[in-house]
């Protein structure tokens, strides 16, 4: 089975392009997997270590909304699942109020140890701190996407994971993504580059960025052409390509009888080297025997 179908079964492409975003993503996320370095030779110096720049749950920085498990191996009385609270505190068993936003998970698990020895409660205890629900650091995407809405961001990700995760642009959307930083920042990226482009062309996203794919630009043709009706907007299109996307001319139509509808105005006679621009009215009449 082909992973387009694979894909479409488990429900996760919305539409022929996403089909084909999805299939990119998958492609470069397997290109870019880790393997196991070959051995240096002999003598050879040792190669640098890389560090992975995805951190784990640990380096997560706990917010408002947020919502931890907190437990101590083998004491059941300290289990609690708390939500952090508007003045950033929350409650956890013989401790009581302790803050906990703007610290990453790391930190508050040993401000937990840390207090929970100093009082005496347990002589070393081994805590586990996990976050089971993520609300105070999220992403929103709007537009012509699968499903818009708000996405958790747990660890770094890149603008095309995220987009990944919301069934990948719609038939209906254009070919870029606007990434939007929650400092004013906007940035325009397109959206195949994401896919096949290099790491700078698919950049981390930030909580509180916003990304947004909007529809994208078309043209109405009518008349003597195969397959009349709104067209995509492709770019660098001119009249030639734009009768070729809509199917071509019927037996009927003619070249020299195609006029454009330009912002209120008529254009007759048009260059089929000529642009197409974004709302563009084609007719395309017939021509004499």
């Amino acid at each position: 089975m082909s992973l387009i179908r694979l894909l479409k079964r488990q429900g996760k492409v919305v539409g022929k392009t996403a089909a084909i975003f999805m299939s990119l993503i998958l492609g470069a996320a397997l290109a870019q997997a880790q393997v196991a370095p070959a051995a240096p030779p002999v003598g050879a110096a040792p190669a640098a270590p890389v560090f992975s720049t995805v951190p784990t749950e640990d380096g997560y920085v706990l917010g408002v909304g947020d919502v931890i498990a907190a437990s101590v191996l083998g004491r059941t009385e300290f289990n609690s699942q708390v939500q952090i609270q508007a003045d950033g505190t929350l409650q956890l068993p013989f401790l009581g109020t302790v803050k906990a936003a703007d610290l990453t998970v790391l930190q508050f698990r040993e401000n937990v140890k840390n207090a929970l020895k100093k009082g005496g409660y347990y002589a070393d205890p081994v805590i586990n701190i996990s976050v089971t629900t993520y609300a105070s650091r999220y992403v929103i995407v709007l537009g012509e996407v699968g499903q818009p809405g708000m996405v958790p961001v747990d660890r770094n990700y890149r603008v095309s994971e995220i987009l990944a995760k919301v069934g990948g642009p719609r038939d209906s959307g254009a070919d870029y993504v606007s990434l939007r930083r929650a400092s004013g920042e906007e940035i325009k990226l397109n959206i195949n580059s994401l896919a096949t482009g290099t790491l700078e062309q698919d950049p981390f996203v930030k909580p509180g960025d916003k990304l947004f794919v909007p529809k994208a630009e078309t043209f109405y043709i009518y008349g003597q052409i195969s397959r009349p009706g709104t067209v995509k907007l492709e770019p660098g299109m001119d009249l030639r390509k734009a009768i070729v996307a809509a199917g071509g001319l019927t037996t009927m139509g003619s070249e020299g009888k195609i006029k454009i509808i330009r912002d209120g105005k008529e254009i007759k006679k048009y260059s089929l080297t000529g642009p197409i621009k974004n709302g563009d009215v084609i007719h395309v009449g017939e021509r004499f025997f």
